[in-house]
């Protein structure tokens, strides 16, 4: 779809969306919002160690309907979510909470995502956030890596932040979720999925520095070069509040310890690693050259080499799989079989152990692309596989 129609049909979807609001708690809502999930197009695990991302936000959003309780309202201080979320057989699944007193642990699953921003916010001097009512709706794949928790804190601080004038910029709107993540859900991630979240731009990626949070939109033509991103959606579940990927971000701190540094950003690029044992080394391997291929690769959006992009993909996979050890077969599988039937360059994307691979592909051998991997699956579970477009970040419909 065009970026006209994509938008066309989210503000129809909006419409809907507040419609079944209104039948789920008997008044219409304040407002509709949304927020993107995101594609990392390279950049993977360089954001806790402060370097440098290149996401970008993609036409799979979170929706929310959000209705503010007002003074002398029953359960004036009590926040109530409803989301297409549901078990097998429900029509809706259900959290509720109060706003005094909250904790976390004190909600879980989906839920915990809306609570975590209440209780970030919670921190703000002089911020108090009464009760609302919300209704979620979600076309961004759970499970794959493509940031789907992410656009769900996003579209409802967005919602809060205009509901209550509270006037965060987007620079504190991702810090805000990202302490949700960390100090709620429980999750150590970094600040690029909530950031793409919010400032995606359509046909463009989002360069950004994890440190200073300065960013900039390089073009990202994808269409017009005759290319496609291809998602590989494995199948294969993971979650950032797991093991894995907390083993991985405290390595990273220690090494950054024993070299002296504040962060792997400061290391430099010759930096003796013989200190530090061998698989740890590996990891700081895989953070330095990284950083070194997001700036490649932003250089070569910049010079509009689009397809250029693809060998720094596969190089960046290579690290993943063989240095930060995140992959797994079915990441490998996945990027294998794309390369050998035509793509220009893929990589697994998102925080490993699971999810999504992306691949380069002209869109001439997209269909070969496709079959190819779904032979290659065989009596694997069968992945889900579709393209995205660089899209536009939070706002509301």
């Amino acid at each position: 779809m065009t970026d006209e129609q994509i938008d066309h049909h989210e503000h129809i979807r909006a419409e809907e969306h507040a419609r079944r609001f209104t039948e789920v708690y008997g008044h219409a809502p304040d407002g509709v919002w949304r927020a993107p999930g995101r594609v990392n197009l390279i950049g993977e695990h360089t954001d806790y160690n402060d370097g440098f991302v290149l996401p970008f936000a993609i036409d799979r959003t979170a929706m929310v309907a959000v209705r503010l309780r007002r003074d002398g309202e029953p359960e004036a201080q009590t926040v109530e979510l409803a989301s297409t979320y549901a078990p097998d057989g429900e029509r809706l699944s259900r959290a509720r909470f109060t706003v005094p007193g909250l904790t976390p642990g004190a909600v879980g699953d989906w839920g915990a995502y809306p609570a975590g921003v209440v209780h970030a916010l919670g921190t703000l001097d002089g911020v108090e956030v009464p009760g609302f009512e919300l209704l979620l709706d979600s076309t961004v794949p759970v499970g794959a890596g493509l940031s789907s928790s992410h656009a769900v804190e996003v579209a409802t601080i967005v919602a809060l932040n205009d509901l209550l004038g509270l006037g965060l910029d987007t620079p504190a709107m991702a810090r805000l979720t990202q302490r949700a993540e960390n100090e709620f859900v429980g999750a150590p991630t970094g600040i690029m999925d909530q950031s793409a979240s919010l400032m995606g731009r359509a046909g463009s990626a989002l360069f950004l520095d994890c440190r200073s949070l300065e960013s900039e939109l390089v073009p990202l033509p994808v269409a017009e070069h005759g290319l496609r991103v291809l998602v590989i959606d494995t199948k294969v579940a993971h979650s950032h509040a797991d093991g894995g990927y907390a083993a991985r971000r405290t390595a990273c701190e220690r090494a950054a310890a024993a070299l002296g540094m504040a962060s792997l950003r400061d290391v430099p690029a010759d930096a003796d690693l013989a200190v530090l044992d061998q698989e740890v080394a590996r990891r700081v391997r895989h953070v330095l050259s990284e950083n070194r291929r997001v700036l490649q690769a932003v250089q070569l959006l910049r010079d509009g080499d689009v397809a250029g992009v693809g060998g720094l993909l596969t190089a960046s996979h290579a690290s993943l799989r063989e240095d930060y050890e995140v992959s797994c077969p079915e990441l490998n599988l996945a990027v294998d079989t794309a390369l050998a039937a035509g793509a220009l360059g893929a990589r697994m994307t998102g925080g490993g152990f699971g999810g999504s691979a992306i691949a380069l592909v002209p869109a001439d051998r997209e269909e070969q692309v496709r079959n190819a991997v779904l032979r290659g699956f065989g009596g694997l579970k069968t992945p889900d596989i579709f393209t995205v477009l660089p899209a536009d970040g939070a706002q509301r419909l």
